[in-house]
C-alpha cells in the first residue's frame, strides 16, 4: 500500500500502558476478528425465530425503519477519478493525545482516515453526514462500554462507544501464527471493524442485538455469520474505493483475501482442535469471508453486500 505521506485520522485514543481498571468478564460485541478462544457475536438466550422469519424480519426493518436504506445507499463508480469528498475528521469528547508516532501507529491512523474519506463520502452521496468511529489503542487489557476484554480477543467494535479497539499486537500474530502477512492484509482487520460501525449506523447491529434474546444458540451463530459477512463486504467498498486513489500495490488485493481465508471458522478450528463444527461458527467460513470481501471490492456498492436474504 502507498500509505505514506497521507492524512492520518485524530479520531484516536491511545491507552497504551495504561492501567485499564477492568475486571474479568464478558463482552458483548460489534464482532470482530477474534484470535481462537476469544468471542465474536454469540450471546444467546432461549427460545428463537425460524431462519426465515429471523431474515425477512431484518430485512424489512432495515428497508423501512432506518434513516439510511443500505440498498438504497449507491455509489456510481463510473466516470470522474472516482475519488470520493473528504470526510471531516474530528477528536471525539475525552480523547488522550497519541503518545506513540512509531509506524504502525501511523498506519493504523492513516487506514482509519481513509475509512472516514470512504465512508463519508458514500453517506453524503444519500444526504447523510458520516459520523466516525474513535479508535481505541491498547496493550493487554481495555474496558470499554461493553465490558472488559485482553489482547487476546482481538480487534472489536463496541456498538455502545461507537469505538473500535485493537491491541496492536495483534498483527504479530495474524502474521506469523496465521499466515496472513501484509499491509492491505492489516488494513483489511480495521475496515472490517469500521464495517460494523456502519452496521451500528444504519440499524443492523441493534436489531440483531435485540432479536438475539430471543434466539436459540443455533439461530444466532447462524445470524451471526451473516452480519460478520456483511462487514467484510463493506471492508471490500473501501477498498475499491481505496484501488480507485491508487493507494493499492500488485499483491495487496491477494493479502487482503489470504487474511480472509486464514480466519474463516473452517480454517482456525481445524488449526485449534482438528475438526469443524459448522453449527459452532459465527464469522463465517475461508471461503465465505474471501468471496463477500471480493463481492464489496469488485462493486464498491452497498447493494452487493445483503447478505441477509437467500444463501451465503
Amino acid at each position: 500500500m502507498r500509505w505514506q505521506g497521507r492524512r492520518q485520522s485524530d479520531n484516536v485514543e491511545d491507552q497504551r500502558g495504561e492501567d485499564s481498571g477492568g475486571f474479568p468478564g464478558g463482552i458483548g460485541r460489534g464482532g470482530g476478528f477474534r484470535l481462537p478462544g476469544g468471542s465474536g457475536i454469540r450471546t444467546a438466550r432461549g427460545g428463537g425465530f425460524s431462519g426465515i422469519i429471523i431474515l425477512a424480519a431484518i430485512f424489512l426493518f432495515l428497508k423501512f425503519c432506518t434513516n439510511i436504506d443500505p440498498m438504497q445507499i449507491l455509489v456510481d463508480s463510473g466516470g470522474g477519478d472516482g475519488q470520493l469528498l473528504p470526510g471531516q475528521s474530528q477528536t471525539a469528547p475525552g480523547d488522550t493525545s497519541v503518545k506513540s508516532n512509531d509506524e504502525m501507529t501511523q498506519f493504523v491512523r492513516t487506514v482509519l482516515a481513509e475509512t472516514e474519506d470512504v465512508w463519508s463520502g458514500i453517506f453524503q452521496a444519500e444526504g447523510k453526514t458520516y459520523p466516525a468511529p474513535t479508535m481505541v489503542l491498547f496493550s493487554g487489557q481495555v474496558r470499554s462500554a461493553c465490558g472488559f476484554a485482553s489482547a487476546a480477543s482481538g480487534p472489536f467494535y463496541c456498538p455502545g462507544d461507537k469505538k473500535l479497539y485493537i491491541d496492536l499486537s495483534f498483527y504479530d500474530e495474524l502474521d506469523k501464527k496465521f499466515g496472513a502477512s501484509g499491509d492491505f492484509a492489516q488494513a483489511y482487520v480495521l475496515a472490517h471493524e469500521v464495517g460494523h460501525h456502519v452496521q451500528n449506523l444504519i440499524g443492523v447491529l441493534p436489531k440483531f442485538n435485540q432479536m438475539r434474546q430471543n434466539m436459540s444458540e443455533a439461530d444466532s451463530n447462524a445470524m451471526s455469520v451473516r452480519v460478520e459477512l456483511q462487514a467484510d463486504c463493506f471492508a471490500g467498498i473501501w477498498g475499491h474505493f481505496t484501488q480507485q486513489k491508487g493507494i493499492l500495490e500488485q499483491g495487496d488485493l491477494e493479502e487482503a483475501l489470504n487474511a480472509a481465508q486464514q480466519i474463516g471458522d473452517d480454517t482456525l478450528q481445524r488449526k485449534m482442535q482438528g475438526y469443524v463444527v459448522p453449527e459452532s461458527f459465527n464469522h463465517g467460513t475461508s471461503a465465505q469471508r474471501a468471496t463477500w470481501f471480493k463481492r464489496g471490492f469488485d462493486s464498491g456498492k452497498l447493494e452487493s453486500c445483503d447478505t441477509f436474504s437467500g444463501k451465503i
